[in-house]
């Protein structure tokens, strides 16, 4: 059995163009979300995924619709698959309830993975960069060295309440524990 799942992103979205191609594609019932795919529990999603059986397919109109990182995507289908359940997708033309679906979604998951090491490879590429011209990155200090000295002073002094600190410093108390954490380590 064809059983239909549409998403859109939000309220003011309309589902029908989604719903009319599923329709159209032969399917007997259809589930639908009005929520981002970014979002992991999904009410429509939820439903679809128990009323499935094996032998049954799901189909959407576009891969997207389903998740939003193939990686999620790829978790999606092997689960299905597990269940012997197949996925179509009227946009791209993927039928993993054949040998050459299955290839075909195979390739894209295998391509997406090279995609997210090259972005991962660049990105320490970079960072390293910049360290090696002396840029450490990351968020600045709340407080200049001298401030920070005073606050672990106050709190070594022990006349002032963490709290009672942290509020003349404008800082939170994790700032302030790691100022200490710091000024220990460099006596």
């Amino acid at each position: 059995m064809l059983i239909g799942y549409a998403r859109v992103s939000t309220d003011d979205q309309n589902l029908d163009l989604q719903k009319d191609a599923l329709t159209q594609a032969g399917c007997g019932k259809i589930f639908e979300d009005r929520i981002s795919g970014a979002r992991a529990d999904r009410p429509g999603l939820r439903e679809v995924m128990e009323y499935l059986r094996s032998g049954d397919s799901l189909v959407l109109w576009r891969l997207d619709r389903l998740g939003r990182s193939l990686k999620n995507l790829v978790e999606t289908v092997t689960l299905l698959e597990g269940q012997g359940i197949g996925l179509k997708s009227l946009h791209e033309s993927i039928d993993t309830t054949s040998a050459s679906g299955r290839l075909i979604f195979h390739v894209f998951a295998a391509l997406a993975e090279f995609e997210r090491n090259l972005i991962r490879e660049r990105t320490q590429a970079g960072l390293n960069a910049a360290r090696a011209r002396g840029r450490k990155g990351g968020r600045p200090k709340a407080l200049n060295n001298d401030k920070r000295m005073l606050a672990v002073r106050l709190y070594d002094e022990k006349e002032h309440s963490v709290g009672h600190i942290c509020e003349l410093m404008n800082i939170s108390r994790p700032t302030l524990y790691k100022y200490i954490e710091e000024a220990r380590k460099t006596a």
